[in-house]
């Protein structure tokens, strides 16, 4: 296998699991931006977003779980690094025809390594918490298309999902 074919990073030569050395690595500026989505029937969704009800709790919910979550991301990848997060941001956005919640988590650091598991991590627990405020109205509801949208920082630099 030439040096520059695609390999994966968490298997030694022989193909058993380990932890990626970053110890030679220099610390860079790095971001991650992962993205999601909550679809929920119409009932749910009415009640997610009728005013003075229940949007301002479980989206606030949601994001503080994420932003923990993010905090505790080698806690719950068993390969994952521990981060000194700089910052984490989460923000909603409804969509009324669709009934869905999008997600967009951000995650910034200046370390060794990237930060991409911390953005998915924080993306995909608050997608959870919605589904958990979210279930009397609706056992049916989806999570769909958590990916990596972003990001930048270390020796691959920029990257974008197309």
């Amino acid at each position: 296998m030439s040096s520059s074919s695609p390999t994966l990073s968490h298997l030694d030569e022989s193909g058993q699991i380990r932890m990626v050395d970053v110890g030679a690595k220099t610390e860079t500026d790095r971001i991650a931006i992962a993205a999601g989505r909550v679809r929920m029937n119409a009932v749910a969704y009415g009640l997610l977003t009728q005013p003075g009800q229940g949007k301002g709790e479980v989206l606030n919910t949601a994001r503080v779980a994420a932003v923990l979550a993010a905090k505790r991301c080698a806690e719950l990848i068993p390969l994952c690094h521990s981060l000194p997060l700089a910052f984490v941001g989460v923000e909603f956005g409804l969509n009324d025809d669709t009934h869905t919640v999008e997600i967009r988590a951000t995650c910034r650091t200046r370390y060794k390594t990237g930060v991409e598991m911390e953005a998915m991590t924080a993306c995909s627990v608050a997608a959870l918490t919605i589904y958990d405020m979210c279930k009397a109205a609706d056992k049916g509801i989806l999570i769909e298309q958590i990916h990596l949208e972003y990001k930048a920082g270390g020796k691959s630099g920029e990257w974008r999902n197309h």
